[in-house]
């Protein structure tokens, strides 16, 4: 089991230890066979950084049959931002196949290491694709076990063993194993490097069960000098069965990529359905508030209508018999205003007189400065009325 604490602990120097944690959790939940640990890592340049790593087995089908194949991936301290550095760990009893996936040391080389997307590429994604991968291209081959003629084979079997052991069988009177009856696993795939099988023309010993289902091994071929059907047949299955794995491969490939972008472009259409939302929210609520607002402008064009034909019955009125006071207070104080009205016009009008020459400059001043003196007596006047009425000065 994963150990929180001590794996945050372990993510301290990482650049981004939350999606880091994140990403090597999804990993450990959805395959149980590989455990995080931290250990030294010695680059090229010869610098050693403490790293953290997922090393255990994962699953691979091949033929049929399900085998564990032992890896190692080394998580960079800029993860996710760069892809991960992965290595085939092999057993005592394995050897590593060389392929265009996993060179000599073991190191992996793959089109989604190299096309490491941040954001998009993760972990999951890359088991995922190892596990097609080394389905069709198995990374490492059983080392052959062949058990001493004058001695019945043994069974071994190891629990601890991470991956099937092969089981050997006694050979039958025709010279060939026969297939495994038990219901453990079968071994890892037997190298072969070439898409016609190779035929040794005395072989020493028999050949380990291959996995394939129930088809019987047939007999090596004894110094015949020449193919038989069957070989070629098998050679021509074998063919065909590699072209059907890398074309699925492709395709996998092809719909994981068509698969991120239909993500995001799901994400860009929930984005733009919560901003039409909002927006729909936004015109509904002013939609109500103006039908509000013409509900309310009819009922004051309505009283308005009333009250212009009401006034259209009545009749004609005298402005100053309309305007009353309820107070002495306030008849001075509305006395005084109109007079104040009526000397500013006179100023006014004084002032239009002297611009067109009606009156001398002598007489503008004298009465200006007569007009100015009772217009400032009856402001005065109103200022006080205001202070005795209560009004606001």
């Amino acid at each position: 089991m994963i150990d929180p604490v001590k794996l945050r602990q372990w993510l301290v120097k990482y650049q981004n230890p939350d999606s880091t944690h994140r990403d090597i959790s999804n990993v450990v939940n959805h395959y149980q066979g590989l455990q995080p640990q931290q250990e030294s890592y010695t680059f090229m340049d010869g610098t050693t950084m403490d790293l953290v790593n997922l090393t255990g087995t994962i699953p691979v089908s091949y033929k049929g049959s399900t085998y564990n194949i032992p890896i190692c991936v080394w998580l960079i301290d800029t993860h996710p931002k760069n892809a991960p550095i992965c290595y085939v760990k092999p057993t005592s009893d394995m050897s590593i196949k060389v392929s265009m996936f996993v060179d000599q040391n073991g190191k992996i080389y793959l089109p989604y290491l190299h096309d490491w997307v941040p954001g998009s590429s993760d972990l999951i994604g890359l088991i995922q694709v190892m596990i097609v991968t080394f389905g069709e291209q198995p990374p490492v081959f059983a080392k052959p076990k062949v058990p001493k003629s004058d001695e019945y084979p043994r069974f071994p079997y190891d629990s601890n063993t991470p991956y099937p052991v092969n089981i050997p069988h006694p050979p039958n009177h025709l010279g060939h194993l026969m297939p495994t009856s038990s219901g453990g696993y079968p071994p890892y795939p037997v190298s072969n490097s070439n898409a016609f099988p190779s035929f040794p023309p005395y072989p020493n010993n028999f050949p380990p069960f291959l996995p394939g289902g129930n088809n019987i091994i047939p007999p090596p071929v004894i110094n015949s000098g020449t193919i038989k059907d069957e070989h070629i047949r098998e050679s021509l299955l074998t063919a065909i069965e590699e072209k059907l794995l890398r074309r699925m491969k492709e395709q996998f490939l092809q719909n994981q990529a068509e698969l991120q972008t239909l993500k995001k472009t799901q994400e860009e259409l929930k984005q733009g359905k919560a901003k039409l939302d909002a927006t729909l929210n936004r015109l509904t609520k002013e939609q109500k508030d103006l039908d509000k607002n013409i509900t309310i402008m009819k009922d004051k064009e309505q009283e308005l209508h009333t009250a212009i034909e009401k006034i259209g019955q009545q009749e004609s009125i005298d402005v100053d018999d309309a305007v009353t006071t309820t107070a002495p207070l306030y008849k001075q104080l509305l006395n005084a205003f109109a007079e104040e009205a009526a000397h500013e016009d006179a100023i006014y009008y004084m002032g239009e007189a002297l611009r067109c020459g009606v009156i001398d400059l002598d007489v503008f001043l004298r009465q200006v400065r007569s007009l100015s003196r009772k217009q400032f007596m009856l402001r005065a006047l109103m200022q006080k009325c205001r202070q005795k009425a209560g009004l606001p000065v």
